[in-house]
């Protein structure tokens, strides 16, 4: 009978080509732990503990995926974000923790301004995991979440139903978008928009450039800031005066967004840094 120990170690040899040993050892943590329903304390206090028949062959079966470089929450099917759970495809991105920072610092700013109520729009909403996120902590907000993608749509309406929030979703290209669709003055505007280039695509591991959706990732190499430019020509319109923008950015354009908000009209423009110290927002006021 294989134990937890046996798993790590055929996880670790077997996935050494793909991963460093630190994702390798993080990922079979949440594997073992989603399967066997046990706690990541306990995988690790436990290693001789034996696993059954049936586990044994969803951790094989899981091991096959891996290594043709599928990402584990794919394979899964879900993710946790803000400490709150989120169903996965391949229609949406995974949520990665550095737009957790993005949601800590909209919640931030609505406490530090002592925002009672308002309305809060996400641009490009995936997973939905901001406009959900915000919704939790934020329960007297309106939260309206847009995106291109009905599939992605579709994956939102479902973590919203897992989340018991109630969110309006809004299928809409914000490069296009449709005057029939009427979109109310929001006091706060989020995006992680595409802003990924083609040279920082050869950077980027294989799982995912080779398995996330490009159209939530890429941009043209001669407009990395389309997206941008679109929202923030969309918030001069539709954000309320001295509502807030909050964007995620690309690492190496902080200083051309602010320029970008800074040449539309945009005040108080702030970048913050991630917790890898890269320029990864921004915050700019109406």
């Amino acid at each position: 009978m294989k134990t937890i120990k046996d798993v790590f170690t055929a996880y670790r040899q077997e996935l050494s080509a793909i991963y460093d040993v630190n994702e390798i050892s993080a990922t079979t943590l949440l594997v073992i732990s989603d399967i066997c329903g046990i706690s990541n304390a306990k995988v690790k206090a436990f290693p001789e503990l034996e696993l059954t028949e049936e586990q044994s062959v969803k951790m094989a079966a899981v091991l096959t995926e891996l290594k043709t470089g599928r990402p584990v929450q794919y394979i899964l099917g879900h993710t946790e974000f803000y400490g709150l759970p989120f169903n996965v495809n391949p229609s949406v991105l995974i949520p990665r923790p550095e737009t957790e920072e993005l949601v800590a610092w909209v919640l931030e700013s609505v406490n530090s301004e002592q925002l009672a109520a308002g309305s809060i729009l996400d641009i490009g909403t995936g997973s939905g995991c901001i406009a959900l996120t915000l919704k939790k902590n934020l329960p007297p907000f309106e939260v309206r979440a847009l995106d291109i993608s009905v599939n992605a749509l579709e994956t939102a309406a479902s973590n919203a139903r897992l989340n018991n929030v109630d969110i309006q979703f809004i299928n809409a290209d914000i490069l296009n978008l449709n005057s029939e669709i009427k979109i109310t003055k929001s006091g706060i505007i989020v995006s992680n928009p595409p802003y990924v280039t083609m040279q920082d695509k050869t950077r980027m591991h294989a799982n995912v450039t080779d398995f996330e959706p490009h159209t939530a990732l890429f941009v043209p190499e001669d407009d990395p800031l389309m997206f941008y430019r679109a929202i923030a020509d969309f918030a001069l319109i539709n954000l309320a005066d001295e509502g807030l923008l909050f964007f995620e950015i690309n690492e190496s354009l902080g200083a051309e967004t602010m320029e970008l908000l800074r040449d539309k009209g945009f005040k108080s423009i702030k970048l913050r840094k991630d917790m890898s110290g890269r320029d990864r927002m921004i915050k700019a006021m109406h």
